[in-house]
Order: C-alpha cells, then structure tokens, then sequence
C-alpha cells in the first residue's frame, strides 16, 4: 500500500461512525470559517481603503478582541441557559447583520463600536458549538469530532483567506458582503438540520438550573487546565505577531513569511485526520507532555533559525504540537466539564484563548524591544516546559481517554464547593 492510499485509508476510518447530525454541524462550522476572513483583513481595510492610522486600526482591533472575550462567557451562559441551538442562531444572525453594517459605516466612533459588535456576536457561538458537539457525540469519539472540527476550521480559513485576497480587489464592501452571506448560510444548517441537544436538567441531575460563572472559577483542577491552556495558546499567538517580526529581522520579507506560515496550513489539512487516528485512545497525560514540548521546542528552534526553510522546519514542529493538543485538550475539557454546565465551562476555556491573544503579543513587544528576540524565543521554550510539567502534574493517572470518564457530572463536587 502505498503513502496516499495510507492516508486515504486513515481517513475513511477517522471519519467514519459519527452521528449525522455531527457532520450537520462540522458543515456549518467549515461555512461559518469560509466566511470569517473579515476580521483577517480589518486592520487593511480601515488603512488602505479608509485612510485611518495604524494606531486607529489597532484600537479597532482591540475593540473587536474585547468583545470576544466577553462573548466567550456570554455565549457559554447563553447556551446552558437559552439552549445551544438558540444561542447558535442569534450569534450567527447578529454576526451576519453587524458584519455586513461594519463595510457601510463611516463614523470612526461608529466603526470602533460596529467592530466590537462583531467580536460579541462573532465570537458568542463558540462555546455553544464545542458544548453541542460534547451532547452530540459518545465520549469515546469526542477527541476525533474535536479534531475533524479542527480540521474544518483551518481548511475553510485557509480557502476563504485565499480567495478574500482576490474579492477585495472588487471591493472591501463585496468582502464584507459575503462574509455575512456565508455566515446567513450557517445560520440555516443550524436552523435546517439540527436540533436542540442541551440535555434536560433532569438528565444531567441538575435540579436547581442555575447557571453561573462562580461554580466554574472555584473548580480548581478545571481551572488549572485553563491556566495550562492559557500558556500554551501565548506560544501559538506568536505566529501571526512576532514571527514575521523575527524574520524581518533577518531580512526576510513578507512573501517569505508567507511561505513559512503556509506550512502551518498545508499539514494541518495533510496530517490531522492521520494523526487524530494515531492518537486516539492513548495517555491523555503523555499526549499533552509531547505536545507542549514540541511546542516549546519549534518555538525555542525560531532563536537560531536564519533563512526561510530553517524557519519552516521550526513552524513544521510546533504544528504537529499544535495537531496532537487541540483535539487532546478539548477532550479534557469536557471531561472535566459537568454536563448541564457544558457551555459555561467552554466559555471559560474560550475565554483563555481570548486573554492570550491579548497578553501573547503584549509580552513579545515588550521583551523582544527591550532584551531581543532570542531572549523572547527562548522564553517561550521555558513557557512550554512549563506547560508540559504542569500538564503532567495535573493528569498523573489519569485514564487514556474522555471514555473512561463517560458523561461524568461532578454535580456532587460542584454542591460541596
């Protein structure tokens, strides 16, 4: 058998025996990112075709980030409370209207606001697509689903970015049009084909119904994963902030940057159904000290690398830490999730992601302008390290996968907190 009927091979059966109504929502999730390139091209479109400054833009931006990370805890509320279907809907239908009004606005003040608008409703509907596919699929399947998801979410941004880079030409209003068409569209699959799946209180031996953040901030070993979590997405906000920096550094240019970070893309979309296959069923605890010291290690590479394929070799190695800790972590989070609180905790863990976007870049401007980039390079290998420690402290033990851990509901725990 040869390498490409291998892969095929992997994929059929990485594929296969999940429930349809997962492919209903792994299908609007690729059309809600083939539409998402909006964002990835604000800050172009507020500089080269409305003539604001780069400080504006970046303000802009901010605003836009802001409202995601409130979104993560206002969407996961939303979703135990209102129900993850409803949350869906009115995160799609809101993200369509803001992001089509955000290419008609001129007002700067309107602008800023309209894109933090975006960042709210934009961002709203992911902890109620991770909590859905939790109800969704068995417990034994979760760390596929979340890996096919992944792996939908790199392709359609992939091909949206590529082909927004050719509608923009036409026009920044088409892009903005589109981008909410696309988003409409998600909207009806939801709509058309899948159906409520918040489990009823009585089902999860929830019976007070209350829904709050507090609960979720005193669970300590959850929180802990969310810290680890927070960690390890710093090092992954480095690729599209201080490695085209470091390169420029070199003498690099921004076509070479490019190609180094297609590499990123090209095997996610090659590896991560093979790979998922690999390592499904194994050491959650291993699977995570790998990961983050691959992750440590193809950052700590970036301090010595000089040309455009040392520089791909080191993109190439924390892409595989970035393949093996997605699927991995979203399993432990909903394992350690009770389930009728399945969507606050997700806004939590969505809310690490939105923080280390923030405090990610903060630090590498501060140190690479003070001490240099290697310094800042070799302390993200020490961030890594970090990370794999505390994992390995934190999952000493633990089971090879979210199955053995079957729709635990920690109600018990969560009453005596």
């Amino acid at each position: 058998m040869n390498t490409f009927s291998r892969i095929g091979a992997a994929v059929r059966d990485g594929t296969t025996g999940l429930p349809k109504q997962f492919w209903w929502l792994w299908t609007s999730t690729l059309i809600n990112r083939l539409g998402s390139f909006v964002t990835t091209f604000l800050t172009l479109y507020l500089t080269t075709e409305r003539g604001y400054s780069i400080s504006y833009a970046g303000l802009v931006t901010a605003l836009y980030g802001i409202g995601g990370s409130a979104a993560a805890l206002i969407g996961g509320v939303l979703a135990d409370r209102a129900g993850r279907r409803t949350t869906l809907l009115i995160s799609q239908v809101a993200t369509a209207i803001t992001t089509a009004a955000l290419g008609f606005v001129e007002n700067p003040v309107l602008v800023a606001v309209v894109a933090m608008l975006v960042g709210i409703s934009s961002n709203a509907q992911r902890p109620a697509v991770q909590a859905m596919m939790a109800d969704i699929v068995p417990a034994k399947d979760r760390v596929r689903a979340f890996s096919l998801n992944y792996w939908a979410i790199n392709i359609g941004f992939a091909v949206g970015s590529s082909a927004a880079g050719l509608i923009a030409q036409h026009g920044y209003q088409l892009l903005f049009l589109i981008g909410s068409a696309a988003t409409l569209l998600c909207g009806l699959v939801v709509f058309a084909k899948i159906p409520e799946t918040r489990p009823a209180p009585s089902a999860s031996g929830d019976s007070s119904g209350e829904v709050g953040i507090g609960s979720v901030a005193r669970d300590g070993k959850f929180m802990t994963l969310v810290l680890l979590s927070f960690l390890i997405a710093m090092l992954f906000q480095q690729a599209p902030t201080s490695l085209p920096v470091s390169m420029s550094g070199e003498g690099l240019t921004s076509a070479n940057y490019g190609l180094v970070i297609s590499v990123n893309g090209i095997l996610i979309v090659l590896l991560q159904i093979p790979l998922t296959r690999l390592i499904d069923n194994r050491n959650q605890g291993s699977l995570m000290l790998i990961s983050c010291l691959l992750c440590a290690g193809g950052w700590g590479l970036t301090a010595m690398a000089t040309s455009v394929p040392f520089y791909a070799l080191t993109v190439g190695v924390w892409t595989l830490a970035e393949i093996i800790h997605s699927p991995t972590n979203m399993g432990l989070v909903i394992s350690l999730s009770p389930t009728h609180a399945r969507g606050r905790y997700q806004g939590m863990y969505s809310l690490a992601w939105q923080a280390a976007s923030f405090v990610g870049p903060l630090l590498a401007g501060t140190t690479i302008d003070r001490f240099g980039d290697t310094t800042w390079w070799l302390s993200c290998t020490a961030v890594g390290v970090i990370a794999a420690c505390g994992y390995y402290m934190l999952l000493r033990g633990a089971g090879s996968a979210p199955a053995q851990q079957e729709d635990r509901t920690k109600e018990s725990a969560l009453a005596e907190q």
